[in-house]
């Protein structure tokens, strides 16, 4: 019965992304794996930055606007074959531009369009699960993200959600090919239908270009087959097209383009940080 509902939505997602390349709840996917934390150095890193996104849905709300994401952060650090990292957003603004659904009935009224609140927190633990030296490498991840949110603004749910996924990296050259899939249990705003399992998933390509490493990232969640959408834990999807510089003070920016109704039409995010 659990591999049937794997299998139909992992072939959900794919049907979703081919279709999209042709033509939370959590309101942000969950980022992937940093893999260069398993590579012998750093072993401890701190980044901090922000995001714009033009198009996001805020789900619970049920309007449509502008996201501003102020002090997204992580933090890892790293002992033999365990990452562990902690991250997440220190506020939310956004602004809203139209309507496309009532609100939930605790969600209150905008102060005049524009919505804040606290973004969610996420504790992550990674375990290298092949030897170093290996040409494919594996590892396991899980987590959970903490209630940290307000249920009366409408931008995100009040609820502990769980992660977890296993992830594989492959090296040719100064080419990496990333992937990563799992499970999210998540809670939901339906009394009646208390958690959802969705499918996580990311897959991501770099390469080293003199100082700078361009990166493409395909990275989301999808409900399964098995029911409709819930509303707050709706599939969420996006490509990302930027580059991180090298060295141990680095910044990273990606243009953002969501391929799902409730993930952004486009948006920019930005990061500056440190490995010691």
């Amino acid at each position: 019965m659990a591999g049937s509902r794997v299998r139909a939505a992992l072939l959900h997602t794919l049907c979703a992304y081919l279709s999209a390349a042709g033509a939370h709840a959590q309101l942000r996917p969950l980022e992937p794996l940093e893999w260069r934390m398993f590579d012998g150095r750093p072993t401890v890193s701190a980044q901090v930055g922000g995001g714009w996104l033009s198009g996001q849905r805020a789900s619970l709300a049920g309007t449509e606007g502008t996201l501003v994401e102020a002090g997204n952060w992580r933090a890892f650090w790293r002992t033999g074959r365990v990452v562990l990292e902690a991250g997440g957003t220190v506020q939310r603004f956004f602004d809203e531009e139209s309507r496309f659904a009532a609100a939930e009935p605790e969600v209150l009224p905008s102060d005049g369009g524009k919505r804040h609140d606290a973004g969610d927190y996420r504790i992550l633990t990674a375990v290298r699960l092949t030897p170093e030296r290996a040409r494919v490498h594996a590892a396991l991840r899980f987590g959970t993200r903490l209630p940290t949110t307000d249920n009366t603004t409408g931008l995100d749910r009040d609820a502990t959600d769980f992660f977890a996924s296993v992830a594989g990296r492959t090296r040719r050259g100064a080419a990496e090919l990333q992937a990563e899939a799992g499970l999210a249990i998540v809670g939901t705003r339906q009394p009646r239908f208390e958690q959802d399992d969705l499918l996580t998933y990311s897959l991501r390509a770099e390469t080293a270009l003199g100082p700078v490493r361009p990166r493409l990232t395909v990275l989301g969640q999808q409900v399964g087959s098995g029911h409709r959408e819930i509303r707050g834990n709706e599939s969420l999807g996006e490509v990302r097209v930027g580059f991180r510089s090298g060295g141990r003070r680095w910044i990273q920016a990606e243009a953002v383009r969501g391929f799902t109704p409730f993930s952004p039409d486009f948006g920019v995010l930005v990061a500056a940080g440190a490995d010691w």
